[in-house]
């Protein structure tokens, strides 16, 4: 009988979060310790409470069941905190299950976030060696890939530097370029598409493709549902901790953005002393939705977006301006939008009041997106008498049906923006 590549049986991964880590203690502290602990116990009764009680625990897993095959390419997504990067600790032996357990058969390279795997005291060439004989593979082999790695990595430069100089850039090209040539049987990765600049990742997309032609079982945690799609067969969806869905891929990605896992496309504030704003302007809610006015969490790519502003004016003559921005998932501000130019000539009237803005469709790409919004105005110079961080978010999926300027291709498509654009042709 097959065994496969990765068995996990209810899984749970338990955290204690608020007690007072241990330090060391010298032999003066000990002898110390041990002369005051009846007078601290009697002290713990007579407030009627003991110091443990401070302790929180919560649970980053729980009750996880999942069997992966030799060969099969998974992605694991979720929102952040979910679980995702516990689940990748524990099969790379980083960290210990609380219950349960799992049991990998093979040989394990893990990429997991810049700072893991690699001697900050070594250099680049030391730790291609040292990852290599954890992997226990013989240093003939490793000789055999040590300038494929370094090709790959483009650092030919800083090969002989230690890494802890290296930039957070070329610790993961080189960390990468190590875990998928030194040829694992299980490649682990999460979030490798987080770091590097777009060329580095369109190489990394490639390279697990071909790993993954060559029959080796790939875990791919990542945010990019755009990759996910391309490269995964099957995926599983947590959700605080849980496995709530698991399957092919458009259909557990779907779940993802279309229920809300991964977005926020609404916030509304229901008590109005306690929105955002002073005793002349309150901000009441905030939400993105289709032409048809249905709040949705992800967006067809070739349909208009509609971001609604609606705030409460409490007092006459006050000239301000909505205006909201768009950033990606890596922090860049893709463009900001307000009301009106003429902001500065125009008296808000007192009452309740929506402001929409519509973001035409083939205009963003796909991708995930988060909507500070602001009212802006009131001073001079300009300040925002109401700045909001992160209100909402938003996904953008492209269905491959045609009428995107991707059309049907599912290859890799570059850009924060994807507008389709007219072109003209003479002869």
């Amino acid at each position: 009988m097959t065994h496969p590549a990765i068995r996990i049986e209810h899984l749970g991964k338990e955290y204690r979060i608020g007690g007072r880590p241990e330090r060391y203690r010298s032999l003066r502290d000990s002898v110390m310790k041990a002369a005051v602990a009846p007078f601290q116990r009697v002290a713990s009764v007579l407030r009627g409470r003991s110091s443990v009680l401070s302790e929180r625990t919560f649970w980053a897993l729980r009750d996880v069941s999942l069997e992966i095959q030799p060969g099969e390419v998974v992605g694991v997504i979720g929102r952040n905190g979910a679980g995702k990067s516990t689940l990748l600790k524990i099969l790379s032996r980083i960290t210990e299950p609380s219950v349960g357990h799992a049991d990998i058969y093979g040989r394990v390279g893990s990429l997991l976030e810049v700072g893991t795997g690699f001697h900050p005291e070594l250099t680049g060439r030391e730790n291609i060696y040292l990852n290599g004989a954890i992997l226990g593979m013989p240093r003939a082999e490793i000789d055999r890939k040590f300038d494929e790695i370094v090709a790959f990595s483009e650092i030919e430069a800083f090969i002989d530097t230690m890494v802890k100089h290296y930039s957070s850039g070329m610790y993961m090209r080189l960390a990468f370029a190590v875990a998928a040539h030194l040829e694992p049987e299980i490649l682990l990765i999460d979030e490798v598409l987080a770091v590097g600049d777009l060329e580095f990742q369109r190489k990394c997309l490639g390279k697990m493709e071909d790993v993954s032609r060559l029959g080796r079982t790939v875990l791919f945690v990542s945010h990019n549902m755009s990759a996910v799609t391309r490269l995964c067969t099957r995926t599983v969806l947590l959700d605080e901790g849980r496995v709530v869905a698991a399957g092919p891929t458009p259909a557990v990605v779907a779940e993802y953005v279309f229920k809300g896992y991964g977005t926020r496309a609404e916030r509304q504030w229901p008590d109005r002393s306690r929105a955002p704003g002073d005793d002349t302007v309150r901000l009441l809610r905030v939400r993105a939705h289709d032409a048809a006015g249905a709040v949705q969490e992800s967006f067809d790519i070739r349909h208009p977006i509609a971001i609604e502003i609606q705030y409460t004016v409490m007092k006459p003559g006050l000239r301000f301006t909505p205006c909201f921005d768009v950033l990606n998932d890596a922090g860049v501000v893709l463009f900001l939008s307000q009301e009106s130019p003429d902001w500065e000539r125009i008296d808000r009237p007192v009452g309740t009041q929506v402001a929409t803005c519509w973001i035409p469709g083939n205009f963003l790409a796909e991708g995930s997106f988060s909507i500070d919004v602001a009212l802006w105005g009131f001073k001079t110079p300009p300040t925002g008498v109401i700045e909001e961080n992160g209100v909402i978010s938003i996904s953008v999926h492209d269905p491959l049906e045609g009428g995107s300027v991707r059309g049907r291709s599912t290859n890799a498509y570059p850009g924060v923006l994807r507008p389709l654009l007219k072109w003209e042709a003479t002869a």
